[in-house]
């Protein structure tokens, strides 16, 4: 019997997806529904299994986790990249790592529910109907407002389409902007520090990595119109969360849609979760039916064709 832990199904949802009494005789599934309290915690925990199916970067995978998996021989991971995952010492381990499909449209999605949310004051005003109360607020309308896209790959350029049918002019910056992608787009390349000054809504759709971790800090913030909102669906220590908070405490913008963060779950007594002007998603992006469905089936997919000495998407 092969083990398989299902790791962070925060909506214990596998279970609809994949039919486990067909796989019974072959599999034994253990869903983990909360996060890990740390990695000895992990270790014990997942010590004998022989599989682990990871959603997205939820739980990190370190060298020290690996090692302590003494068990464990593939890794199904949600998506086809995931830095969570050290893939270099589960190759060390003969431990075959692979991948999914994954919709990038849902982001996106996300992605102007946060910015329509902030611009047309939807957190209290849904709050103020259930207190009884009626139009408590004025909203700011989208057309003729500058989006600077920070990004302009798969994610972002379906955000700067959406921001055109709108009627907003769109503007990008990214240390590899494909300008030819931006003119086919009718998207106008400028400067970083330009597009910080001009824009009325910023929107982050960099992947992470070095050159991009705090790439927004107190600097950035200050250059931003006091009247602006930045949004952040791409990962959270893109944005320095410390100046964060204090340029939302003090003003120095109008507002933050997050759906991302530096520690996920975000911590109870979070700063951020106090602060009126910052609306909140617990890292809904990618959270959908349709992600959740390829998500899992692609997992067993991928399970069955590495068992048979045929590994799909192998990362």
């Amino acid at each position: 019997m092969i083990k398989v832990a299902v790791l962070d199904d925060y909506q214990n949802v596998f279970k609809e997806f994949i039919d486990i009494e067909k796989h019974k005789n072959k599999f034994s599934f253990k869903t983990f529904t909360n996060p890990f309290q740390n990695e000895d915690e992990a270790i014990l925990e997942l010590e004998n299994f022989d599989v682990i199916f990871a959603m997205r970067e939820r739980t990190k995978i370190s060298k020290s986790l690996i090692s302590g998996l003494k068990n464990l021989k593939y890794i199904m991971t949600s998506g086809m990249r995931n830095k969570a995952i050290d893939l270099e010492e589960a190759k060390k381990r003969n431990i075959i790592v692979c991948g999914t499909e994954i919709n990038s449209n849902p982001t996106a999605e996300i992605t102007w529910a946060l910015i329509l949310g902030l611009m047309r004051n939807m957190k209290q005003e849904v709050d103020n109907m259930f207190q009884g109360y009626w139009q408590t607020t004025i909203g700011l309308e989208l057309k003729g407002k500058i989006l600077g896209i920070i990004g302009l790959g798969k994610i972002g350029s379906q955000v700067a389409k959406i921001g055109k049918a709108f009627g907003m002019q769109v503007v990008a910056w990214s240390e590899n902007l494909d300008l030819s992608n931006a003119n086919k787009l009718g998207v106008l390349p400028i400067s970083k520090d330009e597009l910080f000054k001009q824009s009325d809504i910023i929107s982050l759709h960099v992947v992470l990595g070095d050159r991009y971790k705090n790439l927004i800090s107190e600097k950035e913030l200050k250059q931003m119109k006091k009247s602006s909102f930045l949004i952040n669906t791409s990962r959270g220590p893109v944005i320095n969360e410390k100046d964060l908070v204090k340029a939302l405490e003090d003003d120095v913008i109008a507002g933050a849609g997050l759906d991302v963060y530096d520690i996920e779950p975000l911590p109870q007594d979070h700063k951020l979760r106090f602060l009126p002007n910052a609306l909140l998603l617990p890292h809904l992006g990618y959270v959908t039916e349709e992600n959740y469905s390829i998500f899992f089936n692609q997992m067993m997919e991928n399970l069955d064709a590495c068992l048979a000495g045929k590994p799909k998407r192998q990362l």
